[in-house]
């Protein structure tokens, strides 16, 4: 699976928003594969939920078209065609990193101060190609139902600042994945397809 962007190693995203809950927005941007676009969102959101996520925070899911994904991981992984998910997660908010300028959340005889912990925390994209995974589903998670539960936790997970860059955060993600889509996928056991697949 192909993930995330490179970036500077930030730490633990911040994952306390303002006052509110967290939301997902979802939007189905191809046609080569029927999505239950509600119900993918939802699984996010119960991810950024089981995470530890709290108050006012969002992040995007994307479905996409293969041409579009494949744009996308040229552009931001520097590899050509298409892959099964691309995440992008936003940089932490600070304080003092806010750039001034017409509307800024800055400080002025007539503002008070920024509380970072009162603004929305916007977490990033999961992008995911739905025609890829319905092609290495009967490989990989067994099927397509599995394989875009398997894409919507990994990405959301990627965004929350997991990865799989070494074999001991690898085999921590893929646990994490499993309990996560026990509980919020599959309500019980994975089925044997999926446990014969993984490592």
């Amino acid at each position: 699976m192909t993930t995330e962007p490179s970036r500077p190693n930030l730490g633990r995203p911040r994952r306390v928003g303002g006052e509110g809950e967290p939301e997902v927005f979802g939007a189905d941007e191809q046609t080569d594969v029927e999505v239950a676009l509600d119900r993918w969102v939802e699984l996010a959101r119960s991810v950024l939920v089981a995470e530890g996520v709290r108050g006012h925070a969002e992040l995007s899911v994307l479905f996409v078209s293969a041409d579009e994904i494949a744009e996308l991981n040229q552009q931001f992984m520097d590899t050509a065609g298409p892959t099964d998910v691309l995440a992008f997660p936003l940089d932490d908010v600070q304080a003092d990193t806010v750039a001034p300028g017409p509307g800024a959340a800055s400080a002025g005889p007539d503002r008070s101060p920024v509380d970072v912990a009162d603004l929305p925390l916007l977490l990033g994209d999961v992008v995911v190609c739905p025609s890829v995974a319905r092609d290495q589903a009967p490989g990989h998670a067994g099927s397509l139902d599995d394989e875009l539960a398997l894409l919507v936790v990994h990405g959301t997970l990627h965004v929350l600042g997991w990865d799989h860059d070494t074999d001991e955060r690898t085999q921590r993600m893929q646990s994490r994945e499993q309990e996560l889509l026990v509980a919020h996928h599959w309500h019980g056991e994975p089925p044997a397809a999926f446990r014969q697949e993984q490592p």
